[in-house]
């Protein structure tokens, strides 16, 4: 797709002793195209950072004695990925350093920077509080050099990266951000306890349906949800809705077309969702429940079998996860048994957006970027975080013993190339508008009129409003 407009010395050791032995697991997809600090390095004027020398291990020269200036989301994957890519720059430029300042509310604490000239010199533009593309486009560096530079291995960058993941950050042929995770969006659910129950993962909202009657004849619930994340049900309605109708659902939501969420697949989905409401299969008081606490409700305790989200799901929860869980995902389900884009199809992409701001210390900001997609960077990353970066070849075939990375293999390989994302939301930093309106959804407060009509209405005045920039998406 284009859019158009701290780790110890001696595990880093371990981990290039065994980056190259490791048997690789098939991901060779294509991809159609989720603390407190606001960072605090040295500010730069306009990017006008002293240069250092330029060769192939300093491709950007990035001057001697740098610190670096990195602001990183803090979500489910945390920072210290950062961190240990930081040491190895510090180890490969003497006498520099990174800051890594974990934020939760990347847009509320550095669009002032922003404004003001001294952004960060590296940014993870994620979270439900992220900046939309839209707004700064014209302020971030293009990162095509950095996909062409050679990695700290020495081979070309784009050479290592699986086919598709620098389409989502592509903005009129100005690469924009390089998504460094590959995320695979699905259903979770605890394996052991379906096979302890006889139960099989829905592959339609019918089945989910009657797995829901099923779990409250066990005073269990379908699904489960916290106020922060009620989106992730949208996110779960949407991807439902292209499987079922086909790239046109994507497209009129992405270009903001009027009347986009009355499409007739998309309302099919909220019907369903509304029966499953009303039918009390949704585990009540979401909207008043953080919502790590609401997924702890479905991953540590078990009253509820369903839980939609990114792969990321499986290590934000590694600590409140009951023991033989066995966490697994499958594709959203469909309304029908012959969806548009086949049972299999799947919504992932490239995610957690790095971007280079212009007016920071570009140099620093990219040579950190190329640290991070070194081999042994995604590597540290598959194995701390369970989940695999854009860099191929970097995860083995046991999944480092999660059965949900291995379950995230298998669901891009069953998906056979049939593989779509969405863009919309984050473009247009319309999340924090759309959250009320799910939290009152899911708690049985709208019709599937009210939600239609809320979220149009956001739509229609982002697309009729001449001060947004929009971006066409074809």
């Amino acid at each position: 797709m284009n859019n158009t407009l701290t780790q110890a010395p001696n595990r880093r050791s371990v981990l290039r002793g065994a980056l190259y032995t490791a048997a690789s697991v098939p991901l060779g997809v294509t991809l159609a195209s989720c603390a407190t600090g606001g960072g605090g390095g040295e500010e730069t004027d306009g990017g006008e950072e002293p240069g250092g020398e330029v060769n192939a291990e300093n491709p950007f020269g990035m001057a001697e004695n740098t610190t670096v200036d990195a602001v990183i989301f803090d979500g489910g994957y945390g920072v210290d990925y950062v961190e240990f890519a930081a040491d190895i720059l510090a180890e490969n430029h003497e006498g520099s350093s990174v800051e890594v300042s974990p934020s939760t509310q990347i847009a509320t604490e550095l669009q002032p920077r922003f404004v003001g000239g001294n952004p960060p010199d590296l940014v993870d533009n994620s979270g439900a509080g992220s900046i939309g593309f839209n707004t700064i486009l014209d302020q971030l560096e293009d990162l095509t050099d950095v996909v062409d530079a050679p990695n700290l291995e020495g081979t070309t960058i784009r050479d290592t990266l699986f086919e598709g993941v620098l389409a989502p950050s592509t903005y009129e042929d100005k690469l924009a951000a390089i998504n460094y995770v590959l995320t695979v969006y699905g259903v979770w659910y605890s394996s052991s306890l379906f096979e302890e129950n006889g139960w099989t993962p829905p592959t339609t909202w019918e089945e989910a349906k009657e797995l829901g009657a099923a779990a409250q004849e066990q005073g269990l619930y379908l699904f489960c949800w916290g106020t922060e994340a009620a989106t992730y049900y949208q996110t779960l309605a949407v991807e439902s809705a292209i499987k079922e109708g086909g790239d046109e659902v994507r497209l009129a939501l992405e270009n903001l077309e009027p009347d986009c969420w009355s499409n007739e697949s998309i309302q099919g989905v909220f019907e369903v969702m509304k029966e499953i409401i009303d039918a009390g299969y949704f585990m009540p008081g979401g909207s008043g429940t953080q919502f790590t606490q609401a997924q702890a409700q479905w991953s540590n305790n078990q009253e509820a079998l369903l839980y939609p989200s990114g792969s990321w799901i499986e290590n934000e929860m590694r600590d409140q996860t009951a023991e033989g869980f066995e966490m697994k995902g499958i594709s959203s389900m469909s309304l029908t048994d012959s969806p548009a884009l086949g049972a299999d199809a799947l919504h992932s992409t490239a995610g957690e957006p790095f971007m280079v701001p212009s007016d920071g210390n570009v140099a620093a900001g990219k040579e950190l970027l190329r640290t991070m997609l070194s081999a042994e960077a995604a590597a540290n990353f598959a194995e701390t975080k369970l989940a695999p970066t854009i860099v191929k070849d970097t995860v083995p075939a046991d999944g480092f013993g999660s059965t949900a990375l291995v379950s995230q293999t298998d669901l891009l390989a069953a998906a056979d190339g049939a593989i779509f994302t969405f863009n919309f939301v984050n473009t247009y930093g319309m999340n924090p508008d759309q959250l009320p309106i799910w939290n009152s959804f899911l708690d049985g407060g709208k019709s599937v009129a009210d939600l239609t009509s809320e979220l149009q209405t956001i739509t229609d005045r982002i697309r009729e409003d001449d001060t947004i920039d929009k971006i066409e998406v074809s």
